[in-house]
């Protein structure tokens, strides 16, 4: 007990510590469901290093990588699942082997609580769902879940004369939020958040339904030496980072499917 508490003490004091002065810049890529639990889960690192210019930039995964290979001057990548991590450690273009940093969880969600609660099945067929929003599966990775999960149930065919696309998955749950859309399959995170936390109600989905979303980050290879990327990912795995990501619906990385 006393070798496990000082293990979590040195990771976080780890994360926490400021790191040498050649290393000032920082500029994450993250997906775009992270956008108000990351906000969040920096907080304390932003302060530690108050004088070092970070950046967040959020989007889908599929096109953050595509950025990344391009020459996108990312220091991290935090991937919405662990496939587009593995691809570009696979292909060179990261420091070292991904690492899982959370657990995804897609939901059912729509802003009319009586829409939120039916069962998939119902919800894809109900009239009064005239538009049903994901996110493009072409390069997001919750927009990919969202079609194993329709198909698994057999509603994909039923939902495509319904069905819009966003561009990620924040845009998705914007469809729901304006009524551009009457319902859609987003994620948990998003609707956990502040903005939209109480509104409507959402159903979640079974992971058996789908491929799970493991959440995996890579130091970029341009960042290989950079400390304060590596402080940052030190950062991420911390008990108090994964405390504040547990609040907006992430699980712990080794966690088993619900």
């Amino acid at each position: 007990m006393r070798l496990a508490r000082r293990t979590a003490l040195g990771v976080l004091g780890a994360a926490l510590m400021p790191v040498h002065a050649q290393a000032r810049n920082l500029t994450i890529a993250a997906a775009s469901d992270l956008r108000f639990a990351l906000d969040e889960a920096m907080r304390a690192f932003r302060a530690v290093h108050a004088d070092a210019r970070i950046e967040v930039v959020y989007g889908s995964s599929g096109k953050l990588a595509t950025q990344i290979r391009h020459g996108a001057p990312f220091d991290v990548f935090l991937s919405a699942d662990r496939e587009f991590a593995d691809a570009l450690h696979r292909d060179g273009f990261a420091a070292g082997a991904p690492r899982l940093y959370a657990r995804g969880h897609l939901v059912a969600w729509s802003t009319d609580a009586s829409l939120g609660r039916l069962p998939l099945a119902d919800l894809v067929r109900d009239a009064r769902v005239q538009r049903f929003a994901i996110a493009n599966p072409e390069h997001a990775p919750y927009g990919r879940r969202a079609v194993e999960a329709l198909r698994s149930q057999g509603q994909w065919d039923a939902v495509q004369p319904k069905l819009v696309l966003g561009e990620n998955i924040a845009q998705a749950v914007q469809f729901v939020q304006t009524g551009a859309a009457q319902a859609g399959l987003v994620a948990l995170s998003l609707v956990l958040a502040p903005a939209l936390a109480g509104k409507g109600a959402y159903t979640r989905v079974p992971e058996a339904w789908h491929s799970p979303l493991e959440q995996s980050m890579v130091i970029t290879r341009r960042a290989m030496d950079n400390a304060l990327a590596h402080a940052f990912v030190a950062h991420l795995e911390s008990l108090a980072a994964r405390a504040t990501l547990a609040r907006f619906g992430f699980a712990p990385p080794g966690e088993g499917p619900r």
